[in-house]
């Protein structure tokens, strides 16, 4: 039973909630990016290589080819399309990733300027006064 308490501690601690909360935001966002990744950036990709698409490219090394006994052999190939389509996806994600992280801390700076501006500084006869008081605090 003490385990299943400190699981039950663990689970229902703030930092445990706040994790799983970003976790699932999080696959939503990455189904959010692999989208506008493949259905947005790489066929305008394909557009500027002339209309391939990079998960076809490929060195073939043997072709595909029919045994004696009638089974199709598949063929062996460098699939270097999908390897680049593969960076270019990690490029773009990364990217985006971190221009909403840049936009997010940029936010939160304008947050916390404008919580400091709400503070109002003490004008001069404030601070006389506070000054005043500290005086007469030290003559007694």
């Amino acid at each position: 039973m003490p385990l299943l308490k400190e699981f039950k501690e663990f689970a229902l601690k703030g930092n445990a909630i706040d994790m799983a909360i970003g976790v699932i935001i999080a696959g939503a966002f990455g189904k959010i990016v692999t989208s506008l990744v493949g259905d947005v950036f790489m066929p305008a990709i394909g557009f500027l290589l002339g209309g391939a698409e990079l998960n076809n490219m490929k060195i073939v090394l043997t072709p595909a080819t029919t045994d004696a006994a009638g089974q199709v052999v598949e063929e062996v190939a460098i699939r270097y399309g999908t390897l680049i389509q593969v960076t270019i996806d990690f490029i773009l994600i990364a990217l985006i990733i971190f221009l909403t992280v840049k936009v997010m801390n940029r936010l939160r700076r304008k947050k916390e300027t404008v919580e400091e501006e709400a503070v109002p500084a003490p004008t001069e006869i404030e601070l006389l006064a506070e000054i005043r008081d500290l005086l007469k605090k030290e003559e007694k």
